[in-house]
């Protein structure tokens, strides 16, 4: 199933980094951005998570929650928070429930050799859980940026 603008957004509860959970139906009424990315502190999931860090004022301003969601453990995002310095929520989805519901566990090629993996995706939901847009197969750098313009423009 593609999820995609228009459609409600797939509701999950999920682990966190700091010991904690995260519902997406407890944020409603915020604008949200829900990023899948393969694994923690890697090359492109760091360049990305950095760069949302860094916008992390200007998505707080507009009343806007960002979460990092890998099937990573909740240990392995405690230390790419500490490494990096992440403000935002990271969640654990080593059982894929959030990234088979969104449809970002696909197949990869890479070198020839197929494998499954998360395609790197984002999704903007506002404040009624609507999926306001998606975005599929990402490219970190600029990135967040474009989420910020868009999550501005709702």
């Amino acid at each position: 199933m593609t999820i995609e603008a228009g459609n409600n957004a797939p509701d999950f509860t999920l682990a966190t980094d700091g010991n904690d959970s995260v519902s997406l139906s407890g944020l409603k009424g915020k604008k949200i951005v829900v990023y899948f990315y393969p694994k923690d502190d890697t090359p492109g999931c760091t360049l990305e998570s950095c760069a949302f860090r860094d916008l992390h004022p200007d998505f707080s301003n507009i009343n806007a929650v960002v979460i990092g969601i890998s099937k990573d453990s909740v240990e392995s995002h405690d230390k790419f928070k500490a490494k990096f310095g992440l403000p935002f929520i990271l969640a654990a989805d080593p059982e894929l429930k959030a990234i088979k519901g969104y449809g970002v566990w696909v197949e990869k090629n890479m070198y020839g050799k197929k494998s499954m993996g998360v395609e790197r995706s984002t999704f903007l939901i506002d404040e009624n859980g609507v999926i306001a847009k998606a975005w599929r197969k990402v490219k970190a750098d600029g990135h967040a940026e474009a989420v910020l313009a868009a999550a501005n423009a709702l």
